[in-house]
């Protein structure tokens, strides 16, 4: 038996069917699609940004690299006018649950619609000034359907709310052009943007200036109806766009909106205190809208006072004082009108009326900073089945405003709240809401489309928790960050992208989490590369490299290398360090730092004999000239800090010296093998000595005269059999700078290693050693120099060979009677 995989008889179980247990127990997986863990969790998505290949990976990190031919995306497409139709209505708000609301009129707006109709048509874009709660959304709405027809692409909806002039221009591009997977580039997106032509309705803009002149000033062919707040900045003073305010409703108009909104007529005290309304929220359609809300409300409990209690509006109340907490009478019957301050703030008095799970829903909305999530998440944040419905009250009583395909709390509602004392658990919510979505986000059935969707209320969940005041805020944040940053990536929200990456950033250096913060600055990298902005992106690369260094996180050092070289390549610069951009960084590696060069004095004692370890060329000394100073040791000291330079100029002088030697040598050497061989100052003239021999480099045949060496150059023998090299060979050796003695009386070659430390030498003297007898002699005129390169003599007349041995320096008379240079070492 298996001490590690144990069997079922371990625990008392009969071993036989065995497999068919395992597979019985397998059938107790879901046996749905939905639900069921797929080997592969991430979702792993490939985008076309620009020239690039981007592939977002939730696991390991973004990789980006050039786009591989024949794998470019197709060309994008005009969207048909079907097709735009079916976008905007999947892109608008949902329609909350419960009873529809009803149709309200567009009231003293009719001036206002017919000249912003008359602006567009001629061309002309147009500026919607109004405060909050004026109605610029319903006008929007008006003068959108009278201009459907006015431009080729048609009419495109926008939401500037949190939004830059990139974002807009790129919302724009994917409206009219359908291009999945694509995300231009800056000139090819200003090219595709500069051709369409359609009236774009843009709501909540949030900026002016010159951010607003660079989103005209790309769309010439459209002419746009922006809507504003008197707190945005005002466009330049050259700036083209026609400007219209939007003020308030007149008293009249007012009293009949807030009769449509409660869908009766008003009583004498109702008008009454309408007409105060009016005066103090200077006639603002929202204002009334609630107030509307307000009477609805005392209406339900005047007609029944317990009317709440079939939706569980009050659950947990005593009996007794059910009505009282509203102002209601002993009888029961009459509940008196909210006072003016109520009326102009009715956030707090609307919220304590509604059910329970809607005033949950307004705690996470204060929590996120006013964004409210959406209807599907508020059953799970709740904790209540039917808490979807909760949208529908808080949109009946005006306490939502649509922003773009979601919805937000009101203008005013939010400080009306906070007051109220609905943001005391602020922190606490916040941390439940990113739980949720950093589970929801992830999950591999929530398409980025989705999630995009949601882009504004995570990103606000992430916001609350950054500063990491309490207790595992700031891990919470990390965790949204990380799981929501790349779906907003696949989904092509590429603002939202950012803003995740570098909150999921601040939140990982509070939390200490350096392996999270090195794959967010990872993340920027790429997102700077494929946007062009290659300083930041160099930046943001070598923090993520220097930290996955330090945790030896070898791929991800990998990926960011890579992504690093691409910086490098499109910067026309190097990597750092000196690479060219594009080549790996080899692995760390160990190595000797660079043995000195060895310099051999030119006059003096014998130099040590080279070692076979080391592997440095000798180089002789040259003096150099007066007059160099700094100059000259400069130069020396670039010669001595690169070894193939050291060698290339060793085996240069070193030839130079071999050659003059040779040359010397060859002239006055004999066919005579019984005249005795000249002798170098590195070795005694010892015939018997046989350890002494040539360098490995030389020719070993010393047996046939004249016989060629390997090198192809012929040679002949010394006087005393051994070959030597003329200077055609232009091969200098590598074991010695000079001659070497005769080989041994056997005629063994050579091998060429230095003598041994018992190899007896003799000392040098300056008296010559006696030639043989009858042989005429001749004194040698040594000429000493300061120049390593020998000096070659022309022969004389032809006269008997004489070679005079000395221990000292070494001196060879030549036939013409002309002593030869020493050889120097």
């Amino acid at each position: 038996m298996d001490s590690t995989h144990r069997g079922p008889e371990v625990f008392g179980h009969d071993n036989d069917g065995y497999g068919e247990d395992a597979g019985r127990r397998r059938s107790r997986d879901p046996l749905t699609e939905f639900g069921q863990q797929s080997p592969q969790q991430a979702r792993v998505v490939q985008l076309f940004p620009g020239d690039f290949l981007l592939t977002v990976n939730p696991v390991d990190g973004s990789e980006v690299e050039l786009c591989p031919p024949g794998e470019q995306p197709a060309t994008p497409v005009r969207r048909t006018s079907a097709e735009r139709t079916d976008r905007e209505r999947a892109a608008a708000p949902p329609v909350p649950p419960g009873p529809p609301s009803p149709q309200l009129p567009l009231l003293e707006r009719a001036e206002e619609r017919e000249r912003l109709v008359r602006l567009l048509a001629r061309g002309r874009s147009v500026r919607l000034t109004g405060p909050a709660g004026s109605g610029r959304t319903a006008l929007l709405n008006a003068v959108a359907a009278d201009c459907a027809d006015l431009a080729p692409d048609g009419v495109v909806r926008l939401s500037g709310y949190k939004r830059t002039a990139t974002d807009l221009l790129y919302g724009l591009y994917e409206a009219v052009f359908d291009a999945p997977l694509l995300r231009p580039d800056r000139a090819a997106l200003l090219e595709k943007v500069r051709g369409i032509g359609a009236v774009v309705v843009l709501d909540d803009l949030e900026f002016g200036g010159s951010a607003l002149e660079e989103l005209l000033d790309a769309t010439p062919e459209c002419a746009f109806l922006l809507a504003a707040t008197p707190d945005v900045a005002a466009p330049t003073a050259d700036s083209h766009l026609e400007e219209v305010f939007l003020a308030g409703l007149g008293r009249s108009a007012s009293v009949d909106l807030l009769e449509q909104v409660v869908e009766r007529s008003l009583t004498e005290d109702e008008a009454n205190w309408a007409g105060d309304l009016w005066f103090e929220s200077e006639g603002l359609p929202l204002r009334f809208v609630q107030a509307g809300a307000l009477l609805r409300q005392r209406d339900m409990l005047r007609t029944d006072p317990t009317a709440y209690d079939e939706h569980g509006y009050f659950d947990g109340r005593p009996a007794d004082d059910s009505f009282d907490a509203f102002g209601q009478d002993a009888d029961g019957h009459d509940v008196p009108l909210p006072s003016l301050g109520e009326g102009a703030a009715p956030a707090a008095l609307l919220a304590s009326r509604l059910s329970e799970p809607a005033r949950d829903t307004l705690h996470f909305a204060v929590a996120l900073g006013g964004e409210v999530p959406h209807q599907a998440h508020l059953p799970a944040l709740v904790g209540d089945t039917h808490a979807d419905a909760a949208l529908g009250e808080l949109a009946g009583c005006g306490l939502l405003s649509p922003a773009g395909s979601r919805y937000r709390l009101a203008a005013g509602v939010l400080a009306q709240l906070e007051a109220a004392g609905y943001g005391e658990d602020a922190a606490d919510r916040a941390r439940t809401a990113a739980q949720h979505y950093a589970w929801w986000s992830g999950h591999p059935s929530v398409t980025p489309a989705r999630a995009v969707a949601e882009a504004d209320a995570i990103i606000a969940a992430m916001t609350q928790l950054v500063p990491g005041d309490g207790a595992g805020q700031a891990s919470a944040a990390v965790l949204l960050a990380r799981s929501a940053a790349p779906a907003f990536a696949a989904g092509l929200h590429w603002g939202g992208w950012e803003k995740a990456l570098r909150l999921g950033q601040e939140a990982a250096r509070i939390a200490g989490e350096v392996a999270e913060e090195a794959y967010f600055h990872h993340e920027l990298g790429v997102l700077a590369l494929c946007t062009g902005n290659l300083d930041r992106a160099r930046a943001e690369l070598e923090a993520s490299i220097g930290m996955r260094g330090a945790l030896a996180d070898k791929s991800g050092a990998v990926a960011g290398r890579r992504a690093l070289a691409l910086v490098a390549d499109r910067s026309g610069g190097q990597v750092p360090g000196g690479r060219p951009s594009g080549e790996e960084v080899p692995a760390a590696r160990y190595e000797e730092s660079p043995r000195l060069p060895v310099a051999i004095p030119v006059s003096g004692p014998k130099a040590a004999p080279r070692t076979s370890e080391d592997e440095t060329a000798l180089i002789s000394r040259v003096a150099p000239p007066a007059g160099t100073g700094a100059s000259g040791g400069r130069k020396a000291a670039l010669l001595g800090g690169a070894r193939r330079n050291l060698v290339a100029a060793g085996a240069g002088v070193a030839l130079v010296a071999v050659l003059g030697t040779v040359v010397t040598l060859g002239m006055t050497s004999s066919s005579d093998a019984r005249d005795g061989g000249g002798v170098t100052t590195e070795q005694p003239a010892d015939e018997g000595d046989g350890d002494s021999g040539l360098p490995a480099d030389e020719p070993t045949d010393a047996s046939t005269p004249g016989k060629a060496s390997s090198s192809g150059s012929p040679s002949s023998p010394g006087p005393s059999g051994s070959p030597s090299t003329p200077s055609g060979s232009g091969a200098p050796s590598t074991g010695s700078t000079g001659p070497s003695d005769s080989p041994s009386s056997s005629g063994r070659p050579s091998t060429g290693r230095p003598s041994t430390p018992g190899t007896p030498t003799k000392s040098p003297t300056k008296s010559p050693t006696k030639p043989p007898s009858g042989t005429p002699t001749q004194s040698p005129t040594p000429t000493p120099t300061d120049s390593p390169s020998p000096t070659e003599t022309e022969p004389g007349p032809t006269t008997p060979d004489t070679s005079v041995s000395a221990s000292g320096p070494s001196a060879t008379t030549s036939e013409s009677g002309t002593a030869a240079e020493p050889t120097v070492a």
